[in-house]
């Protein structure tokens, strides 16, 4: 096997807000750890934007999106492009895509599983307008396995943290349990930011609620609270996740027929959706295996102040909550890097997924390469 040696990689990542293609030119180590040299933050176009909205709602025909893969493409190249002409060409360019339809469930026709995921933002394009080695499509082969596909920041997290509950704070939320105590475990513990960000458009005509002033001006709805606390996805026995497909705009509406009348209340009731959600998480699935003293917030959640201390209210005061940042890595370029960490281990051939995470049957190199 080649020996390995530091690469500089760009990472492209756009979550499930779709707020903007973040992008960060990474140093990573032979010794797994990967150093931010420049982060970015690259708006979508306006009607493109609109349309990954619409293809998330199941709006867009088969041309649609088949135009939409090749156009997303171009704007990923487009922020990597930003970073190639400050910093010259990366060794090799590491993106996610973008998520427009996630389906982990085991459905069959015909006897064949239906499980699947779709990532856009064709790499062809990407490789040929900046001239670089493109891997991309990570989620495939771990489905291949029989995995959901997801969560795979726990690989980066394995690496990183210790003894910690990594907690990203996304459009949906997903934690990475690391621990001397059991092998490495993670989840997707339910919503993020997803329902927030469409209440604070529909009632605020804001993006999402900056430093969660929104929800501070508020109060929680305890018996809306309670209902929301219902669903379902909550109790599922881990691995598991979940994404816009399920947490819908439909779930949405729906569930604001139910909702206070007040629209700040809403936004407030959400936001401590999000930390209960996490909390109650974590006494189901995590406490009973793993003594944790520490819980570490990455993700737009992390800003959000008001999460945060409805967070630190829901946790057992034993825990101590940290950030990101606390561990000189970006809140808000953390899956950049992880991304960019797969990416390298899947240019040296190195089994990059977790399997206790994913539920896949084994270890594997995920990703495809493109020249």
């Amino acid at each position: 096997m080649e020996e390995k040696e530091t690469k500089k990689v760009i990472g492209l990542m756009s979550g499930t807000s779709c707020d903007s293609i973040d992008a960060g030119l990474c140093e990573v180590n032979p010794d797994m750890s990967v150093k931010l040299v420049h982060g970015i933050n690259y708006s979508y176009p306006e009607h493109i934007r609109a349309k990954l909205f619409s293809a998330f709602r199941g709006e867009i025909s088969i041309k649609e999106l088949c135009q939409l893969n090749f156009a997303v493409g171009k704007c990923f190249a487009n922020a990597a492009n930003v970073l190639i002409e400050e910093f010259g060409k990366p060794d090799l360019i590491s993106s996610h895509g973008q998520t427009v339809y996630h389906y982990p469930y085991d459905e069959k026709l015909d006897n064949i599983s239906l499980k699947s995921t779709l990532q856009i933002g064709e790499s062809s394009i990407i490789a040929k307008d900046t001239g670089c080695m493109v891997v991309s499509n990570f989620r495939e082969s771990d489905i291949a396995l029989g995995g959901q596909g997801a969560p795979l920041v726990c690989f980066a997290d394995e690496k990183w943290f210790k003894n910690s509950l990594v907690q990203n704070i996304g459009g949906i939320s997903n934690v990475t349990v690391v621990s001397d105590d059991c092998e490495t475990f993670g989840f997707d513990t339910g919503c993020g930011n997803i329902m927030i960000d469409y209440c604070v458009q529909k009632f605020f005509g804001g993006k999402y609620d900056k430093d969660g002033k929104i929800a501070a001006s508020g109060n929680i709805c305890e018996s809306w609270l309670d209902c929301l606390l219902q669903d379902e996805y909550y109790f599922l026995e881990p691995p598991k996740t979940t994404g816009r497909e399920y947490f819908s705009n439909k779930y949405i509406e729906n569930i604001l027929k139910t909702a206070p009348s007040e629209p700040k209340d809403i936004i407030t009731t959400l936001t401590a959706l999000t930390a209960k959600t996490i909390a109650q998480a974590y006494e189901r699935f995590v406490y009973p295996q793993v003594h944790a003293d520490t819980v570490i917030i990455g993700g737009g959640g992390a800003y959000n102040k008001t999460m945060m201390k409805f967070l630190r209210n829901y946790l057992p005061k034993r825990i101590e909550l940290k950030t990101h940042e606390d561990y000189g890595i970006s809140n808000n370029f953390k899956e950049v890097m992880a991304f960019a960490l797969l990416g390298y281990c899947t240019y040296y051939g190195i089994p990059n997924n977790v399997p206790s995470c994913t539920g896949a049957d084994k270890r594997t190199v995920l990703g495809k390469i493109t020249y």
